[in-house]
C-alpha cells in the first residue's frame, strides 16, 4: 500500500494507507493504525480525493475517537504494570549483572539490568520473555483442539503481525500472534480454534462459522473481547 496525504481545506492533512484493487467503489476503513482507503483501480487521483474530501468530517471525528480510546505507550519502569494469560503482572527492575536471566514468580516478571541498560533493552527482554512463554502455551492449546476437530497437529510459528492474531495457509500452517499470551485465556482459545477450522474451510462462510461453533461454541463473546482488547495488546 502507498502513502498520501489528504490537504483539507482548513489546512489540516489526513494521512492515509491506499490501496488499489478490482472493484466498484471506494471503501474505507479505520482502526489504530489510521485510514485505509480501497480504490477502483481506474478511479484517478483528484477523483478520489475529491470522493474523501467529502467524508472529511466523518473521517476526522472518526480518527478522534480512536485516538482518545489509544492506551498510553508503555513506560519501561520499575513497577509497570503487565498481562499475562489475563492476569495483571507486575515487572521489577533491578540491578545485578551477575544474573539477567528473567524470572516470573507470584506474578512478578523479575529483570535485572547492567547500569548501561535501557528503556529499549528492557523492551527487548520482555518481548523475548513473553515469546518463550507464548510458544508452548499455544502448542498445548493447538494440540488439544486439533484433537477435538480430529485434524493432524498443524505446524505452529509465532507470528509479530500488526493486524492479525492468526492466519492459516495451503501448508497446514498455523501462525499465531506472541501479543496473545497477555489475553485471557478464553481469547487464546478461540483465535486457536479460528485457525484450525481453516484447516477444514479456506474461507468465512457459514459453514466455516459453524465449524468454529462447533469447536468453540462462546466464540462469539471472545471475538468480542478481543476487538475490546485489541489497542492494550498491540502495546508491547
Amino acid at each position: 500500500m502507498s502513502q498520501y496525504q489528504l490537504a483539507l481545506p482548513d489546512g489540516e492533512h489526513i494521512c492515509y494507507q491506499l490501496e488499489r484493487r478490482s472493484r466498484r467503489t471506494i471503501g474505507l476503513k479505520i482502526g489504530a493504525s489510521g485510514l485505509i482507503v480501497h480504490a477502483p483501480k481506474r478511479i484517478s487521483q483528484p477523483q478520489l480525493e475529491s470522493a474523501l474530501l467529502q467524508k472529511a468530517e466523518w473521517i476526522r471525528k472518526k480518527l478522534d475517537q480512536i485516538s482518545a480510546n489509544q492506551p498510553s505507550p508503555l513506560q519501561w519502569v520499575d513497577g509497570a504494570e503487565l498481562h499475562f494469560l489475563g492476569n495483571p503482572i507486575q515487572l521489577k527492575l533491578s540491578r545485578d549483572a551477575a544474573n539477567r536471566k528473567p524470572q516470573f514468580e507470584q506474578g512478578v516478571l523479575h529483570l535485572r539490568l547492567t547500569e548501561i541498560d535501557d528503556a529499549e533493552f528492557v523492551s527487548a527482554r520482555v518481548t523475548q520473555w513473553y515469546k518463550k512463554a507464548a510458544l508452548p502455551d499455544f502448542v498445548r492449546r493447538l494440540e488439544l483442539y486439533a484433537n477435538r476437530l480430529g485434524v493432524t497437529l498443524p505446524r505452529l510459528f509465532l507470528s509479530s503481525a500488526q493486524t492479525r492474531w492468526g492466519s492459516c495457509n495451503s501448508k497446514r500452517e498455523i501462525r499465531i500472534n506472541w501479543r496473545l499470551i497477555q489475553a485471557h485465556p478464553h481469547v487464546i482459545n478461540y483465535v486457536i480454534c479460528h485457525e484450525l477450522a481453516h484447516l477444514k474451510e479456506m474461507n468465512h462462510s457459514s459453514r466455516f462459522w459453524q465449524l468454529v461453533e462447533s469447536l468453540y461454541p462462546e466464540y462469539r463473546e471472545a471475538e468480542r473481547i478481543l476487538k475490546q482488547l485489541s489497542p492494550h495488546l498491540h502495546r508491547l
